[in-house]
């Protein structure tokens, strides 16, 4: 594939899918800056291993695999360095106060407290993607996948708000 076609394919992979990375980003994210550090550094790692993406897996779990690793392992640097790279995006959550955003805020501040993986988890269960989904792209088997959702579950039931 020559680079102008690379670049319109990657630019309508981004297209189609950048809700599904916006989601992964904002489930992993604590202000607009980390949201918008992290949507950058997936749409980045998604370039970067666009050429190399061979399809064997369906394309909307490999998005999710490769945003679910960048969102926890740049999460985890950006807590040790403290350091943010803003970019804009042109959604934005954190300002929208209707009833519903507000509830679904609500919500993702109890996600929030969960450890990463969990974090993980919760998301592509409520983005709806199925067991077999899911352990394709955490690379666990759907049995594990029930046990930890169901375990997850609970803890959010538990949590006060």
């Amino acid at each position: 594939m020559n680079n102008d076609n690379k670049e319109r394919e990657f630019t309508k992979l981004v297209q189609q899918y950048k809700s599904t990375v916006y989601a992964v980003c904002y489930m992993f994210a604590d202000n607009r800056t980390e949201l918008e550090d992290l949507f950058q550094e997936v749409i980045l790692r998604l370039w970067t291993g666009f050429g190399s993406f061979r399809g064997e897996a369906d394309v909307r779990t490999w998005i999710y695999r490769v945003s679910m690793n960048c969102c926890l392992n740049l999460q985890r640097r950006m807590r040790r360095a403290g350091r943010h790279v803003p970019l804009n995006v042109d959604v934005d959550l954190f300002e929208d106060i209707s009833e519903r955003t507000l509830q679904v805020r609500r919500l993702y501040d109890r996600i929030h407290r969960l450890g990463l993986v969990d974090r993980a988890l919760i998301l592509l269960w409520l983005e709806g993607l199925s067991y077999e989904e899911i352990g394709a792209v955490m690379g666990i088997s759907v049995k594990n996948v029930s046990f930890q959702l169901h375990r997850i579950k609970e803890l959010l039931k538990k949590m006060k708000i």
